[in-house]
């Protein structure tokens, strides 16, 4: 039971870190106006502050579904482009690696110490080992011939 459920692993950690942070993107909590706050000044896109986090959580929502379906590489590969956005925009912008915590007033109490980016990172090397995975499976071909013992003969 173990080493059928172990494959989806990776695939599950995804999903977790990704649907977890819906409810930040799709509510407007403070964080998240923080976050796409930031962007949007330092971008001039001032679209993205009121936008910029459906378009993202919609990402992770969709590459989560694909993540369980025959187009996991698909999902995976999506998986890999947002969190390469995040971890840009962690990085090189304003933004920065430690995410301010807000309590239920909107006030800041701390930073979060990182968190928010190892996760970013985590999940890119996780969606990578994915697509990576499946290209590998793909150039495999599978032997057809077998001996008479049922061994492949290549």
């Amino acid at each position: 039971m173990k080493s059928k459920l172990l494959p989806y692993a990776p695939v599950i950690f995804i999903a977790f870190v990704f649907i977890q942070s819906l409810f930040f993107k799709f509510s407007g909590s403070y964080e998240t106006q923080y976050i796409f706050g930031i962007l949007s000044t330092w971008s001039g896109f001032h679209w993205f502050r009121d936008y910029g986090a459906y378009l993202v959580g919609s990402a992770e929502l969709v590459a989560s579904i694909l993540l369980f379906t025959r187009l996991r590489f698909y999902g995976a590969l999506m998986t890999v482009c947002v969190m390469s956005g995040a971890i840009y925009f962690h990085l090189f912008t304003p933004l920065g690696i430690h995410m301010p915590e807000f309590n239920a007033a909107g006030e800041i109490v701390g930073n979060d110490g990182g968190t928010l980016f190892i996760l970013a990172c985590a999940v890119w090397f996780t969606g990578s080992f994915i697509v990576i995975r499946n290209i590998m499976a793909k150039r495999q071909t599978p032997c057809q011939a077998l001996n008479e013992d049922g061994e492949p003969l290549c």
